[in-house]
């Protein structure tokens, strides 16, 4: 609810009545300016208009606050923000009151690990009690809230307080992002956006490569020995088995919704299978890439792999933590990972022991050395409007505040420019959310590498590439760089100019929504899918029963979607 403050000029009487009021409606009453004596007249109409150009402005402040409840999705160790920060007072917060006198109240807040956040948001969903403004990870949820009158259409909001550069952003991928979230014509989410990450590198340690006497793999048959002289010879010293092979999620692979950590997209892409995703084969049909016959070819290897302790003996009863655990206590040298990864888990493991060289390498998938990935899902959250909130805009100035503003215009935000040099998670923003152009990490490497070597003068880079700069030229330049440092600097430089100077090619997944069927059905055979592929990756099961996977997926529902899929891509 917003905040009624006494910016309206009234008498003493008419005073004390406002304060009573407000103390009947439970509303904190705040005295903005002072209140004149005598007879003069409320300023009724400046304010008006101030309240209507925030209103149908990015970048207007409110004359009075605008508070509004939201469902807080927070990050590991306070999302690593400083001693004395919160979720709802920390640079973010108080840099967008600053701009537009806005501010969050948190109606829950709970970790996205685990899955604690997507079950408060679904209790929330269930009960119809939801947050002004909410984030939720599934465009289901966002079809479900506006067929049942729970959100409210943002098509007005978005076309007055979307910067013209936060439009550029959303248009530099195409109709589909913003196509995704309309439903008969209205925006009813505002989707986050998914850079163009690149391909999967594997993370190796380079000082036991060193120590073993290892050069830079080449292909992947180079990673599984240089995995295997990790476990067998134990240059870390972790005592005889104590040293793991290839950390590994039991998803196996990231799917249209992007490859993460300890996944094995670029281990497929090296076979030319594509799990997970719809694509074209070789005949240009449609396909579900999960049940092609190139994944039977991967899973075979992996199998291998698995037999020989290339692949971690345990990795089906690890979880996301364990994992980091190991890497950090240098238990594990070797993982799949995007360019960020030294932000996480590596920062740690390199603060805990500063010897450890992680370095990334990109595993050609041809023989000319190119190296092929699935694009992904151009968002994978989404952020929603209660319906009837009173400011439904809110959500697009605070994202023209914080990405548009506070990166682009504003030159005095030395707050927000230390939290990325502190590596503070993007969780701490009110609004969990990244909004960027599709090709973000060229045009950041890009800018970066000329401040670097002189080209261009660092003034002329925006506050995220400015933090970075900073962050890169201490790291260059100290005896004993900070972790922090050293994760902006591997990150941005190391990996980002490994991925610009490899010829890589983005293979187009072909769909990213749900058909009917998919809603029905679809959870059982992605379960099946999961169940078979870890089986043979064990031993559990032989390699034939990729086959029976296939004809069982199949009949199951499997050849329906794949026709309702090809309809639909093709309408």
């Amino acid at each position: 609810m917003t905040k009624l403050y006494a910016a309206l000029k009234r008498p003493a009487v008419l005073l004390a009545c406002c304060i009573f009021l407000c103390a009947l409606s439970g509303c904190k009453y705040t005295l903005k300016e002072k209140i004149p004596t005598g007879n003069s007249v409320p300023d009724t109409e400046k304010y008006e208009a101030q309240m209507q150009k925030a209103k149908t402005s990015p970048l207007a402040a409110y004359p009075e606050t605008v508070t509004y409840t939201i469902g807080k999705m927070t990050g590991a160790n306070n999302s690593n923000m400083p001693e004395g920060d919160t979720y709802e007072d920390n640079e973010y917060t108080r840099y967008i009151k600053k701009i537009i006198n806005v501010q969050n109240v948190d109606a829950f807040e709970a970790s996205e690990t685990g899955g604690e956040y997507k079950e408060m948001v679904k209790m929330a969903i269930k009960t119809g009690n939801l947050p002004d403004i909410c984030l939720v990870d599934d465009i289901s949820d966002v079809r479900e809230l506006a067929s049942k009158g729970l959100i409210c259409d943002l098509t007005e909001a978005y076309a007055n307080c979307a910067s013209d550069t936060i439009k550029a952003i959303y248009d530099s991928y195409g109709d589909v992002i913003l196509d995704n979230v309309r439903i008969d014509g209205k925006l009813y989410a505002i989707p986050e956006t998914n850079i163009e990450p690149g391909p999967n590198m594997i993370w190796l340690r380079k000082d036991w490569m060193d120590k073993c006497g290892l050069v830079a793999p080449e292909n992947l048959n180079d990673v599984k020995n240089i995995i295997k002289t990790f476990v067998t010879k134990d240059p870390g010293g972790n005592g005889e088995g104590q040293t793991v092979g290839l950390a590994l999620d039991t998803n196996l692979t990231g799917g249209v919704g992007g490859g993460y950590e300890y996944q094995l997209d670029s281990f497929f892409a090296c076979y030319g299978a594509y799990p997970k995703h719809w694509i074209l084969n070789d005949a240009g049909e449609l396909t579900y890439g999960s049940v092609c016959p190139e994944v039977k070819e991967a899973l075979a290897e992996l199998s291998d792999w698995y037999k020989e302790g290339i692949i971690d003996k345990n990795f089906l009863i690890r979880t996301t933590n364990n994992i980091t655990e190991l890497i950090k206590e240098g238990k594990c040298g070797a993982f799949f990972g995007p360019w960020w990864a030294p932000n996480n888990p590596l920062m740690d493991a390199v603060a805990l022991d500063p010897s450890a060289e992680w370095v990334p390498y990109l595993i050609p998938t041809a023989d000319d050395g190119s190296v092929t990935y699935m694009s992904q899902k151009p968002s994978g959250k989404y952020v929603v409007v209660r319906a009837g909130y009173e400011h439904p805009e809110v959500v697009l100035k605070v994202i023209s505040v914080l990405f548009d503003y506070g990166r682009f215009e504003d030159k005095d935000v030395e707050g927000l420019k230390d939290y990325f040099k502190k590596n503070v998670d993007p969780t701490a923003r009110p609004i969990a959310i990244n909004v960027d152009y599709k090709d973000a990490l060229t045009r950041c490497y890009a800018n970066l590498s000329k401040a670097i070597v002189g080209r261009i003068e660092p003034s002329e880079l925006e506050m995220l590439e400015l933090s970075y700069y900073e962050a890169c030229e201490s790291y260059l330049n100290s005896k004993s760089p900070t972790p922090e440092e050293w994760a902006a600097y591997t990150s941005r430089i190391t990996a980002c100019g490994l991925l610009k100077n490899t010829k890589t090619i983005d293979k187009q997944s072909m769909f990213f929504g749900e058909t009917e069927t998919m809603s029905k059905c679809w959870w059982k055979l992605r379960e099946n899918e999961q169940k078979t592929f870890l089986k043979i990756i064990t031993g559990e099961a032989d390699i034939s029963s990729f086959d029976d996977f296939v004809v069982s997926w199949k009949e199951e529902g499997g050849d329906l979607i794949t026709a309702e899929v090809r309809a639909e891509v093709n309408r």
